[in-house]
């Protein structure tokens, strides 16, 4: 086990990387305050991993509750979030209770923001399964849910107690899961490092296969980067928002497809494309560090051509992104592989984009 330590002063907290992870008690136990803890996770990983974590609880003297909640990204609503505030108001919840997030990133996140608002803020612990939430969205504090209007536009930063991320866990993912995971692993070396983009290209077919060694060293890498980020920038005032790379674009094609159509990191893989194209269109990139980028994501089973939204339809969607500031929208550039930036960009330009792209 390899553990990192996001340093957020009081709110401070270790993530746990390894095999054979959720049944260690002693990775639970420290976090732990009072002696309810509920578990939530979905109908796909309740038959995989409940049992072993509701047991492992068990042995820490804690009554446990599980919460099952229907899977996918379709259901991140105020209505399933509903169903974990009936579990805890029936199960006597008070605010030394525990939550434990046992999925992917629309469990962690969910998970995470009914602790921010139960009571005005219980504990939680991340326990990511997919590739995804282990590099990316378990990490960071940002919970939330999706409104019609805009993916994760009603949330709260609350950070968690630990994030437990048992690499044994990503065998059982089906392929197109995997991939989605990658697509946030190349955002972090296309952001922030290029040794590790660079090591990225030449493993391929490792990551592709899932190789335990190839994935130990994605997760550790990508959350060594994130943690650096979110350390220096918590509540995304400043560089933090350079981690939405790709997002733009992709959360436009999730919102404007039907949450759950495309997996948010087919969504962020294509983004990326479209937002290289953009970086080469400003300036700030060359034509053969775009191609560079969009034959990783190619190469890691993740879509580079964009759904056929239409011109009006894009922009409207970008309009209400998170990384808007006065009506002007934000993207995310590269200034190179490994370097970025946040910029406001001429609509004309991203109207370039979006037709060279094939999106309009």
């Amino acid at each position: 086990m390899k553990t990192l330590e996001l340093e957020l002063g009081e709110r401070s907290y270790p993530i746990h990387i390894g095999s054979r992870l959720i049944d260690q008690a002693e990775l639970y136990k420290k976090h732990i305050k009072g002696s309810f803890t509920a578990v939530v996770t979905n109908e796909t990983v309740a038959p995989l991993y409940a049992d072993r974590v509701v047991k492992t609880l068990e042995s820490l003297g804690q009554k446990v509750r599980l919460v099952v909640l229907p899977d996918g990204e379709v259901y991140k609503t105020w209505e399933t979030l509903q169903k974990i505030f009936d579990a805890l108001l029936e199960s006597g919840a008070d605010r030394k209770s525990t939550l434990v997030a046992l999925g992917g990133g629309v469990i962690g996140d969910m998970t995470g923001f009914a602790a921010a608002c139960y009571m005005r803020g219980i504990r939680f612990i991340q326990v990511p399964t997919t590739l995804l939430s282990q590099v990316d969205s378990s990490v960071g504090g940002k919970t939330g849910i999706n409104h019609p209007l805009g993916k994760n536009m009603v949330g709260a930063f609350y950070q968690p107690q630990a994030v437990i991320a048992d690499l044994d866990t990503l065998q059982t993912l089906p392929p197109k899961e995997l991939a989605a995971g990658l697509a946030e692993v190349i955002k972090h070396g296309a952001i922030a490092d290029a040794n590790f983009f660079q090591w990225l290209e030449g493993n391929i077919d490792s990551l592709n296969a899932c190789d335990p060694k190839a994935m130990e060293h994605a997760v550790l890498r990508s959350c060594e980067i994130k943690s650096n980020v979110v350390a220096q920038d918590e509540k995304e005032g400043g560089v933090r928002a350079t981690l939405n790379f790709g997002h733009t674009f992709g959360h436009a094609i999730e919102a404007g497809m039907g949450y759950g159509e495309w997996l948010h990191g087919e969504a962020v893989g294509c983004g990326m494309v479209m937002a290289a194209d953009l970086s080469v269109r400003v300036g700030q990139l060359t034509t053969d560090e775009a191609e560079r980028l969009k034959k990783l994501v190619a190469a890691l089973k993740l879509p580079t051509v964009p759904p056929r939204l239409g011109l009006e339809r894009y922009m409207d969607l970008m309009s209400v992104d998170k990384k808007a500031e006065g009506g002007e929208v934000r993207y995310i550039l590269l200034n190179g592989i490994g370097r970025s930036t946040i910029k406001a960009v001429d609509d004309q330009l991203v109207a370039q984009t979006l037709e060279a792209t094939g999106a309009v």
